[in-house]
């Protein structure tokens, strides 16, 4: 009788270990819930080979969450965007466009106007997104001394008109 009490208890703790040990590797080992973000353009830049969705954005305060892999978008006018992305990933070559370059995002094709380099603390955000003459994009991302934490000393500021 104690013989098969221990062989109940042994049967029941490995039963209850090894359906514990089911749910956690179902559970626990599955990928990171993926953030879906509502693509509601797409950017292509053929001189550098870029192809990205886009996706808009909203104001937090102050501050415009850039997405991970992709572009994101944000206006105040009818006739001027803001496009930002990280330069570790979709501008990865955004330096290499040249004055005079094809820009398609949406069904409109922009022309490379402007490139500037500009120190992080000095933009003036108002201005860049101030409205324009005519249909104007403008890229930006991050350039020059890594500060750490996904940002960095300068902004590469592209402006493109449409054609």
């Amino acid at each position: 009788m104690e013989l098969r009490k221990r062989i109940d208890t042994r049967l029941v703790f490995a039963v209850v270990y090894f359906a514990l040990f089911a749910v956690y590797i179902v559970v626990g080992l599955q990928p990171a819930e993926a953030v879906n973000l509502e693509v509601s353009s797409r950017l292509n830049i053929p001189s550098i080979g870029l192809s990205s969705d886009v996706t808009s954005l909203t104001l937090g305060g102050t501050k415009l969450d850039t997405p991970d892999t992709i572009v994101g978008s944000y206006s105040e006018s009818a006739n001027k965007t803001l496009l930002i992305g990280h330069s570790s990933t979709v501008f990865h070559d955004l330096q290499n466009t040249k004055i005079g370059d094809v820009v398609n995002y949406g069904d409109k094709t922009y022309r490379i106007v402007k490139a500037r380099l500009a120190v992080k603390d000095v933009i003036d955000m108002n201005e860049l997104l101030a409205p324009a003459e005519k249909d104007t994009i403008v890229i930006m991302t991050c350039a020059g001394q890594d500060l750490g934490g996904g940002d960095a000393s300068h902004r590469l500021i592209i402006t493109a008109e449409v054609q």
